[in-house]
């Protein structure tokens, strides 16, 4: 997990700051998106692209998906693709969805009702509460 997130931190970003640390309602390309305070996502998120291509999120605080919203996949994006590198905590609430590999340095806590269709990985503490995790395909 450590070398992971370190791998993930030291690529150079594409797109830094994007929404100011409040993202919704949009579909995002493949590339390095960084930012440098917590990364809130109120409302659903689409990532489109193909089966090659990759998403990393560098995210130097908190990050959090809000009830219900969903991180969906368009095109051929697989989760086995997608990296949320989090230097704080995660949280997604109740009913939310996510999809990748979560490697957060200190806390992840999946809500009841809430997914992840890929990995959770963290330094300190996993809270699962009545949620579900699937892995992803290789």
């Amino acid at each position: 997990m450590e070398t992971a997130f370190t791998a993930a931190a030291a690529r150079a970003p594409d797109v830094t700051e994007l929404g100011a640390g409040m993202i919704g309602s949009v579909t995002l390309a493949p590339g390095v998106y960084k930012w440098s305070t917590g990364l809130l996502i109120p409302t659903n998120v689409t990532l489109s692209g193909s089966a090659t291509d990759v998403w990393i999120f560098q995210i130097a605080q908190d990050l959090t998906l809000s009830s219900g919203t969903h991180i969906f996949l368009a095109g051929s994006a697989l989760p086995k693709n997608i990296f949320w590198q989090v230097s704080g905590q995660v949280v997604v609430n109740t009913g939310a969805h996510l999809e990748g590999n979560v490697l957060t340095l200190t806390a992840a806590t999946l809500d009841t009702g809430a997914s992840l269709n890929g990995r959770l990985l963290a330094q300190t503490l996993v809270t699962v509460r009545a949620a579900t995790i699937t892995e992803p395909a290789p």
